[in-house]
């Protein structure tokens, strides 16, 4: 009887110990929370703009590389096929490394959306799906974005020409009955893509902290994540 006694306290005493051990998003403060969400969120957004804002960041990425949109996309890639590849390789190279320039101008940006997110903010995000955190930076700092993003775009854009050469292919591709290929200007087509790529990254380093919490940077997150 005694040996009974004595093996159910012991269970209840490794249940209890568990449950000290297994924290939960109730367990957290608020404040807690907060600053973990914040301190991972800004370790994606610096992580993200890394890996963009450097030669090849886009180009050499499958993800994320920008090419000619629409009609004039099937066009490049008939072109491609008669062995026009070359002219087509130079256009979307420029786009990609207009992008590049861009990027490296979100970091700050980004920082400061992530200093505003409220608790309120922080408790939506936290309970909700793997991309929550990259959404509220989307909503909240695109618009700041883009209006940084295009002057930059813009002069690199002109520095190569890229304007001319994006209409000069456009009046080409016309010749294989792609019609009106010009749905938004050269500029604001890559300000855009590279917009969507730079949150893909993002999108995917909160993902990975979701899955793995052990690879946050601050203790702080890998709390917040852990308990998720």
């Amino acid at each position: 009887m005694k040996t009974t006694l004595a093996r159910v306290a012991l269970l209840v005493g490794l249940s209890l110990s568990a449950n000290t051990f297994a924290l939960s998003l109730a367990d957290l403060s608020q404040s807690d929370a907060s600053g973990g969400l914040k301190d991972a969120l800004t370790q994606g957004a610096k992580v993200a703009v890394q890996q963009l804002g450097k030669p090849g960041g886009f180009s050499n990425n499958p993800e994320v590389r920008i090419e000619l949109p629409g009609n004039l996309g099937k066009a490049a890639k008939t072109m491609k096929l008669m062995g026009m590849g070359a002219q087509v390789e130079q256009l979307e190279s420029s786009m990609n490394q207009a992008a590049e320039a861009a990027v490296p101008q979100a970091q700050a940006l980004l920082v400061e959306a992530v200093k505003k997110m409220t608790v309120e903010d922080a408790k939506g995000i936290l309970s909700g799906p793997d991309d929550a955190a990259t959404q509220y930076l989307n909503q909240s700092s695109r618009e700041q974005l883009r209006a940084k993003f295009l002057p930059i775009v813009k002069q690199a854009t002109a520095k190569v020409g890229l304007a001319q050469q994006y209409n000069a292919f456009a009046g080409q591709a016309a010749s294989f009955g792609v019609g009106n290929a010009k749905t938004a200007s050269i500029e604001s087509y890559v300000t855009e893509e590279a917009l969507d790529g730079l949150f893909k990254m993002i999108a995917e380093q909160e993902a990975s902290l979701r899955q793995n919490p052990a690879g946050a940077a601050t203790s702080l997150a890998k709390k917040v994540f852990g308990a998720l």
